[in-house]
C-alpha cells in the first residue's frame, strides 16, 4: 500500500513541459579554429603520392598492356578531369575544417560538398590517442582522435593540429575523463 501511495505521489511531482528547440544555443554561431595551414603540405603529399602512383600504374598498364592502348587519350582526359576535380575538392575539404572545444563539448566540422558536424559531450569521451606521422612530425604537427563508449574506431580524428596544442588538447579531455569517472566513483 506504501508503494503504491509513494508511486502516486510520484506520479504527481512529475512533470515534462516542452523545450522551445528555437532558443537552444546553436553550434552554428561556434567559432571553430581553423586546421594549422601546415597541414595543407600534408594534404598535398597525400594527394600527389597518390596520383603519382596511379599514374604510374595506368602508364605500366598502357605499356605492357597492347590491348588497351587505343583507350590512352580517353583514359588520360579521365585521369586528368579527376586530378584537378580531386584537387578542388581537397582545397574545400581543408577550408571547410574546424574544431572548437567548449565548456561541455567538442565541435568538429568536416566535409567538402556535403558538411557533417560531430559534437561530442566530454561525458562520453573514453579515450583520447595523439598521433604523428613522419611527415606531420617534420612540421610540429599532429592529430588527435577521440573515442567514445561503444565503438571501436574513433569518433572524431582532428587532424593538423601544432603538436604542442594537441598535447594540451589531450591532457584537457584526459582531465575530463577522469573528473568524470571520480564523479561516479
Amino acid at each position: 500500500m506504501d508503494t503504491l501511495i509513494s508511486a502516486k505521489k510520484t506520479m504527481e511531482d512529475f512533470i515534462n513541459e516542452a523545450i522551445d528547440t528555437t532558443s537552444l544555443p546553436r553550434f552554428e554561431e561556434v567559432r571553430l579554429k581553423p586546421l594549422h595551414p601546415e597541414y595543407k603540405k600534408i594534404m598535398w603529399f597525400n594527394f600527389g603520392l597518390t596520383f603519382i602512383l596511379t599514374g604510374i600504374a595506368c602508364t605500366l598498364v598502357f605499356y605492357f598492356i597492347e590491348e588497351t592502348r587505343p583507350y590512352i587519350i580517353p583514359a588520360a582526359v579521365a585521369y586528368i578531369s579527376l586530378l584537378l576535380f580531386s584537387a578542388f575538392i581537397a582545397m574545400l575539404s581543408f577550408r571547410n575544417r574546424g574544431f572548437a572545444f567548449r565548456t561541455h563539448d567538442i565541435v568538429y566540422r568536416s566535409g567538402a560538398i556535403g558538411i557533417t558536424t560531430a559534437i561530442i559531450p566530454y561525458n562520453r569521451v573514453q579515450h583520447v590517442a595523439l598521433h604523428e606521422g613522419w611527415l606531420a612530425r617534420r612540421l610540429g604537427l599532429a592529430s588527435i582522435e577521440i573515442f567514445t563508449a561503444g565503438g571501436i574506431s574513433s569518433d572524431i580524428k582532428i587532424p593538423g593540429i601544432e603538436k604542442i596544442h594537441a598535447e594540451n588538447i589531450k591532457q584537457l579531455l584526459i582531465g575530463k575523463i577522469q573528473n568524470e569517472v571520480s564523479d561516479e566513483g
